[in-house]
């Protein structure tokens, strides 16, 4: 509502250019997500307040995404630092950081369509189209990764609005316009097919089968290569992906040429497939990782490398093949998560007690092969579920238990999530390790993993997270025979759980 005297200054608490300041200042002193929290409802209330010119809703929208970045960064490092939170407070970090970047895209996104559809005064706003339309992206593409983090549910909606954002920038010239630097104090120039592109090649490197520090990554390094990607309107041999920028969709992998419509647009590794072949081989001689990588911490350089040949795989011509072929079937299994729940549910039990039937869920499975299964989740009652989770499964009407482990998530709802497991063991066997030289004497409960990967004499066991030690001998009593287990290599790595491959002794009596 305008003032009825004098007044082209809008009804609104941030109309007057001190008093945004003053709010904005007195926010970013906050708590990182408290503050949050309220730039998200200024973006709201920007976006749609009535009376603000164009360029000035816009310049005001810059001014409180500015004002959050900082907030941003602070709390994304909480959530995706080694040390995770509670599940309280990283449930409470992802909503906040994905409730801003909703916010501020749809406000971005709105004063995109002020523009187009030509409101009054949208010409003064024009000079400042290329970095509204970088930052609607981003926002949007941030999104979309917070998202991922989660494993979805994918709202369609996002990608309606990210396509048709990007259409308007090549409709208008300005898919190619560099802008300097997004944010101030940050440095590295970008454009809106950069930013587009961006958000579609972290979609196609299958990051429902990535753990959320993983997916941090894959971005980092998607960013660093983006130049040479390509998004093109007519196909090639190094495109393997398209997507339509009228659609509500995500991109697709090329299995053959879709239906010719002005939107259609193809997308590609290009060169960065060899950039990244040497990367990983400078990595490999030198030890040294860039600096994309050190700033999300954590990583090793071997970790760092298995991402990337992952990155490698997906961008390839060639789509990943499985492993194994694929049956379908349809059977319930019980299911329940977590090394201490798999501990209890091979101690002595034959079939899942009643007792604990009701903490245990039941999945439907609807294939199998010899490597694992996928599997539909009714109903996702936790966060819990998440690549890497550890299981022990139990077949409908079966006595024996299955131990397997999470290795894609996809939430088709907020209820729903389908899963691929591989399976680790078909026969677990639970036992009590000593930890030779170590000074406490109660032993430790570990399942072996006997599997038909696994060559003779060796042995994977599964352990509670902190009992293994680089370089330190279990040791184990069963049927008779005295077990010495040399350490070979650490396997995986969980939440509660290391699974480590150990050469297997029977000692002499």
């Amino acid at each position: 509502m305008k003032k009825l005297f004098g007044g082209a200054r809008p009804d609104h608490p941030m109309a007057d250019p001190k008093e945004a300041r003053r709010l904005l200042e007195e926010l970013t002193s906050q708590e990182p997500l408290k503050a949050l929290e309220d730039l998200a409802h200024w973006h709201e209330s920007v976006g749609v307040a009535e009376g603000f010119r164009p360029e000035a809703r816009i310049q005001l929208l810059f001014a409180i995404d500015e004002s959050a970045q900082d907030s941003i960064r602070r709390a994304a490092r909480d959530y995706l630092a080694a040390a995770r939170p509670s599940r309280f407070q990283e449930n409470r970090i992802w909503t906040r950081i994905h409730e801003y970047c909703r916010q501020c895209g749809r406000a971005y996104a709105l004063s995109v369509d002020s523009v187009l559809q030509g409101a009054r005064g949208a010409d003064a706003a024009k000079p400042l189209l290329p970095l509204l339309v970088v930052r609607t992206l981003r926002a949007l593409s941030q999104q979309i990764k917070w998202l991922h983090l989660r494993y979805g549910p994918m709202d369609p909606a996002v990608w309606r609005v990210l396509n048709g954002v990007y259409a308007f920038a090549e409709a208008q010239g300005l898919a190619d316009t560099r802008v300097p630097a997004v944010y101030p104090g940050v440095t590295g120039e970008s454009t809106p097919r950069q930013e587009f592109v961006r958000a579609l090649m972290l979609n196609v490197s299958s990051p429902d089968s990535l753990l959320p520090s993983e997916i941090e990554l894959a971005e980092r390094v998607i960013g660093d290569l983006a130049t040479s990607l390509l998004l093109v309107g007519e196909g090639g041999p190094d495109l393997t992906h398209w997507t339509d920028l009228g659609e509500a969709m995500a991109p697709l992998r090329l299995a053959k040429t879709p239906q010719r419509t002005p939107g259609l647009r193809f997308l590609g590794a290009g060169s960065a497939l060899g950039a990244l072949e040497a990367l990983i081989r400078r990595i490999e001689a030198t030890g040294q990782l860039p600096a994309s990588v050190t700033a999300t911490g954590g990583f090793e350089s071997e970790a760092a490398i298995e991402l990337m040949r992952h990155l490698l795989l997906y961008w390839s011509s060639a789509p990943p093949a499985r492993q194994h072929p694929r049956h379908a079937v349809k059977s319930r299994l019980s299911i329940v998560h977590g090394f201490d729940a798999v501990v209890g549910a091979l101690n002595g039990a034959r079939a899942l007690p009643d007792s604990d039937k009701q903490g245990a869920e039941n999945w439907i499975v609807e294939n199998v092969s010899a490597g694992g299964f996928g599997a539909v989740v009714p109903q996702a009652k936790s966060d819990w579920l998440k690549i890497g989770a550890l299981l022990a499964m139990q077949p409908d009407g079966g006595n024996n238990w299955v131990v397997g482990m999470v290795r894609r998530v996809t939430k088709v709802s907020s209820q729903e999530a389908r899963v691929g497991i591989q399976t680790l063991s078909r026969s677990p066997q639970l036992a009590q390790f000593a930890l030779r030289g170590a000074s406490r004497r109660e032993p430790e409960p570990g399942v072996l993993l006997p599997a038909a990967g696994l060559g003779s004499g060796e042995a994977s066991i599964a352990l509670r997270t902190g009992v293994f030690v680089p370089g330190q001998t279990l040791e184990n009593q069963r049927g008779g025979h005295s077990y010495v287990y040399m350490p070979q290599d650490l396997a995986e790595r969980g939440d509660d759980y290391d699974i480590v491959r150990f050469r297997e002794m029977i000692r002499d009596a």
